[in-house]
């Protein structure tokens, strides 16, 4: 069926205004457009003002929807960014708590060798050595100061020996068993230790507070004074621990009594030299017996 001829839009008022304004709109831009060409034809000088005028109003308005243009099409590529940036952050975390960790366990193992050389070196150099064993365990919450040795008798341990490291001396062995033996500290209050002072001599009496720290007591008759700074090694007296060992270092004096914090903290360490003491005990010589055939003594 043929459409109707009448394009009329009825009786719609709304259609009618609208059917209206776009004739004007087009009436009058074709107006406006012969209008500039005539302008431009015979009176250039105006047409470029007219023309600047126009580019003035309509630059702000199309940088705006140019900044608009961008910045829609920028949001899917600033979305990737931000997933790939935290995906990155995420990861570069992880692999600085992994240096971390590498890092940690470098330090752990430097010190470790250290501490293995100092004892390498005292061995060589320290020919009353028994073993160097390993610190199991020691009692840094009692007031009783104790530490277990991994080896014992079977690996010549025996009850008496000294036990020190390259800083100084640690303890004495109190009791053995096949593969273990037991420590007793010298910040133990059972502990006394003879010492001397390293500047001028001075003997002196080390003995454990119980709290990690030394009381040095002068042993000689003369009042000596102590002073914070002053150093003690092993006197070689009573016949257990060698000569020139160091024992501790004073940090504070309280009258005749100086308070001083051992030269080798045992809480820190991994192992530890066991010597055999300085004085072995004397061996009584057997009695000789009597010559075959010798008169009986008399009664």
């Amino acid at each position: 069926m043929a459409p109707p001829r009448n394009r009329r839009p009825g009786f719609s008022r709304r259609a009618q205004y609208g059917l209206f304004i776009g004739y004007v709109g087009a009436i009058g831009g074709a107006l406006i457009g012969a209008g500039l060409l005539l302008l431009s034809t015979f009176n250039p000088s105006a047409f470029s003002t007219v023309r600047g005028a126009i580019s003035e109003i309509t630059t702000p308005i199309a940088s705006s929807l140019a900044w608009v243009r961008r910045s829609v099409s920028g949001v899917p590529e600033g979305i990737g960014s931000y997933f790939a940036v935290r995906g990155e952050n995420a990861r570069l975390k992880k692999q600085v708590a992994d240096d971390a960790r590498v890092v940690t366990r470098a330090r752990t193992l430097d010190q470790e060798n250290r501490r293995l050389r100092a004892l390498l070196q005292l061995r060589e150099v320290a020919p009353e050595r028994v073993v160097i064993a390993r610190l199991v365990n020691s009692s840094s919450s009692s007031t009783r100061r104790y530490a277990t040795l991994n080896a014992g008798a079977w690996q010549g341990v025996q009850r008496g020996q000294p036990v020190r490291e390259a800083a100084g001396l640690i303890g004495q062995v109190v009791e053995t068993s096949p593969n273990t033996a037991r420590v007793l500290l010298i910040v133990d209050a059972e502990s006394i230790v003879p010492v001397r002072r390293t500047s001028d001599g001075l003997p002196a009496i080390a003995s454990g507070r119980g709290d990690g720290l030394i009381d040095i007591r002068s042993a000689s008759v003369a009042a000596q004074g102590f002073k914070p700074g002053d150093s003690f090694v092993t006197s070689g007296t009573g016949g257990i621990f060698s000569p020139d060992i160091p024992v501790a270092r004073v940090v504070r004096t309280t009258g005749d009594v100086a308070i001083a914090v051992p030269s080798a903290n045992p809480d820190a360490l991994d192992f530890a030299l066991v010597q055999r003491a300085f004085l072995p005990d004397p061996v009584t010589a057997p009695s000789p017996s009597p010559a075959p055939g010798a008169p009986a003594a008399a009664p």
